[in-house]
């Protein structure tokens, strides 16, 4: 399959720094660049509970981490007894038969949650023998991904989400990069991959206009995305107030973009030239930036426009071709020019969005909360190629593997080809 245009950009442009060993086919949420991107061919159009269902695995627990999956298997996070008893589950990709169920932590008091969200809604991430889990406050652990053995854990990281985590981890080379931004403390950490050490810990910058807004909007849902911008490794991370650039060897910040928002889960985007980003709550706006030649704040230089687009915070956007596609939390599908912000349509296609869409075989392929998938041709006016629907909906975001789509919905996941 040819590459699409975003995503060649990107590679060569502004290079999305990955770090998952060849073999593996989708080791985070949003596949290997973080994107959203996958280069697979011959991906099903068609199905339902009773077509193109290669198989259907019942998960205990409750759990809205996207799927990851290496070589033949599938990995994802649960929680059960209300988030006392936190586990990774290891799921044959073949046959769906869960090979490992391993409780990783164990907790007497959980921190509270909303009801939308999970005790274990922060994504794994693969690397070779080893999977990384978060649990926000309530821990981290690495573990081998041949017998699920506990190789570290680091439970030291705590902060006030109030209302549960969000965000995923990140690898980058030899460390594991995660966010911590509560009602409390705003912070950035790099654990040491091998060990679970702490390399580094960066306090938010934002400190004068975090301490204007109320403490539930300080608050944020991050994961960092790892980047190449004029020959320099950066990892960017959107957080309440303030989109961040640190070098993520040291922690030093690089660059910053000032916004109202916070709350925000949507991971941004990029084609090598702009970036696409959600303020998140209360603004609720869409924001291009120019990349290149960027230091300390470019929020005057660098930000070509915004775009009020309400009740959009947890879908992920998509970027194809000078065209973006967001989907906000109640369904509408907006498509926006890269370059102007410029909405060029809009279209209903669900009522209840969380999960991020991904692009793959010339389509978009949308999940919503309640069991629909639409699926999409990108382009310059609303192309519906199919709609399709399953028992409950996806909370957590879709995996590719080969000419399969792994999906995981309130209850299941499924293996579609």
């Amino acid at each position: 399959m040819k590459l699409p245009v975003p995503l060649m950009a990107a590679l060569i442009g502004c290079s999305l720094v990955c770090q998952a060993e060849a073999g593996d086919a989708w080791p985070q949420m949003r596949g290997p660049t973080a994107q959203g991107y996958a280069t697979a061919t011959g991906l099903p159009v068609h199905w339902s509970e009773s077509e193109h269902i290669a198989w259907k695995t019942a998960l205990p627990g409750e759990g809205w981490s996207s799927p990851v999956v290496s070589g033949d298997a599938i990995w994802v996070t649960t929680a059960l007894d209300d988030g006392r008893s936190l586990h990774a589950i290891k799921v044959d990709l073949g046959s769906g038969k869960i090979l490992l169920d391993v409780e990783v932590f164990t907790n007497d008091v959980v921190p509270p949650k909303h009801d939308r969200n999970s005790y274990a809604s922060p994504s794994p991430v693969l690397d070779g023998e080893r999977v990384y889990v978060h649990f926000g406050s309530m821990g981290t652990a690495c573990l081998a991904t041949s017998d699920g053995k506990k190789i570290w854990e680091n439970r030291s990281l705590k902060v006030k989400f109030q209302v549960g985590a969000g965000g995923s981890p990140t690898l980058y080379h030899d460390r594991l990069l995660i966010t911590c931004d509560g009602v409390d403390d705003q912070y950035e950490v790099a654990l040491d991959a091998k060990t679970g050490k702490q390399l580094w810990r960066v306090e938010r910058s934002a400190v004068a206009r975090l301490q204007k807004v109320s403490p539930s909007s300080r608050k944020c849902f991050g994961t960092p995305i790892e980047l190449s911008i004029d020959g320099t490794d950066q990892s960017i991370t959107a957080a309440a107030e303030r989109l961040y650039a640190y070098d993520p060897m040291s922690g030093t910040e690089r660059w910053h973009v000032d916004y109202r928002g916070y709350s925000n889960a949507a991971i941004p985007v990029t084609d090598g030239t702009m970036m696409i980003l959600c303020t998140g709550f209360d603004s609720s706006q869409a924001m291009g930036i120019t990349l290149g030649h960027l230091s300390g704040d470019v929020t005057a230089s660098h930000v070509a426009w915004t775009v009020k687009l309400p009740g959009w915070s947890q879908a992920s956007p998509l970027l194809i071709d000078g065209r973006v596609y967001i989907v906000n939390d109640s369904g509408i599908l907006n498509c926006l020019d890269e370059k102007s912000g410029s909405v060029l349509w809009k279209q209903r296609i669900g009522a209840d969005f969380a999960a991020s869409p991904i692009y793959a075989d010339g389509r978009i392929y949308f999940f919503d909360a309640r069991g629909k998938a639409t699926l999409i041709t990108p382009g310059s006016a609303y192309t519906e190629i199919a709609t399709n629907q399953l028992g409950d909906g996806c909370m957590a975001s879709p995996a590719v593997v080969g000419q399969s789509l792994i999906v995981r919905s309130k209850t299941s996941l499924y293996r579609i080809k």
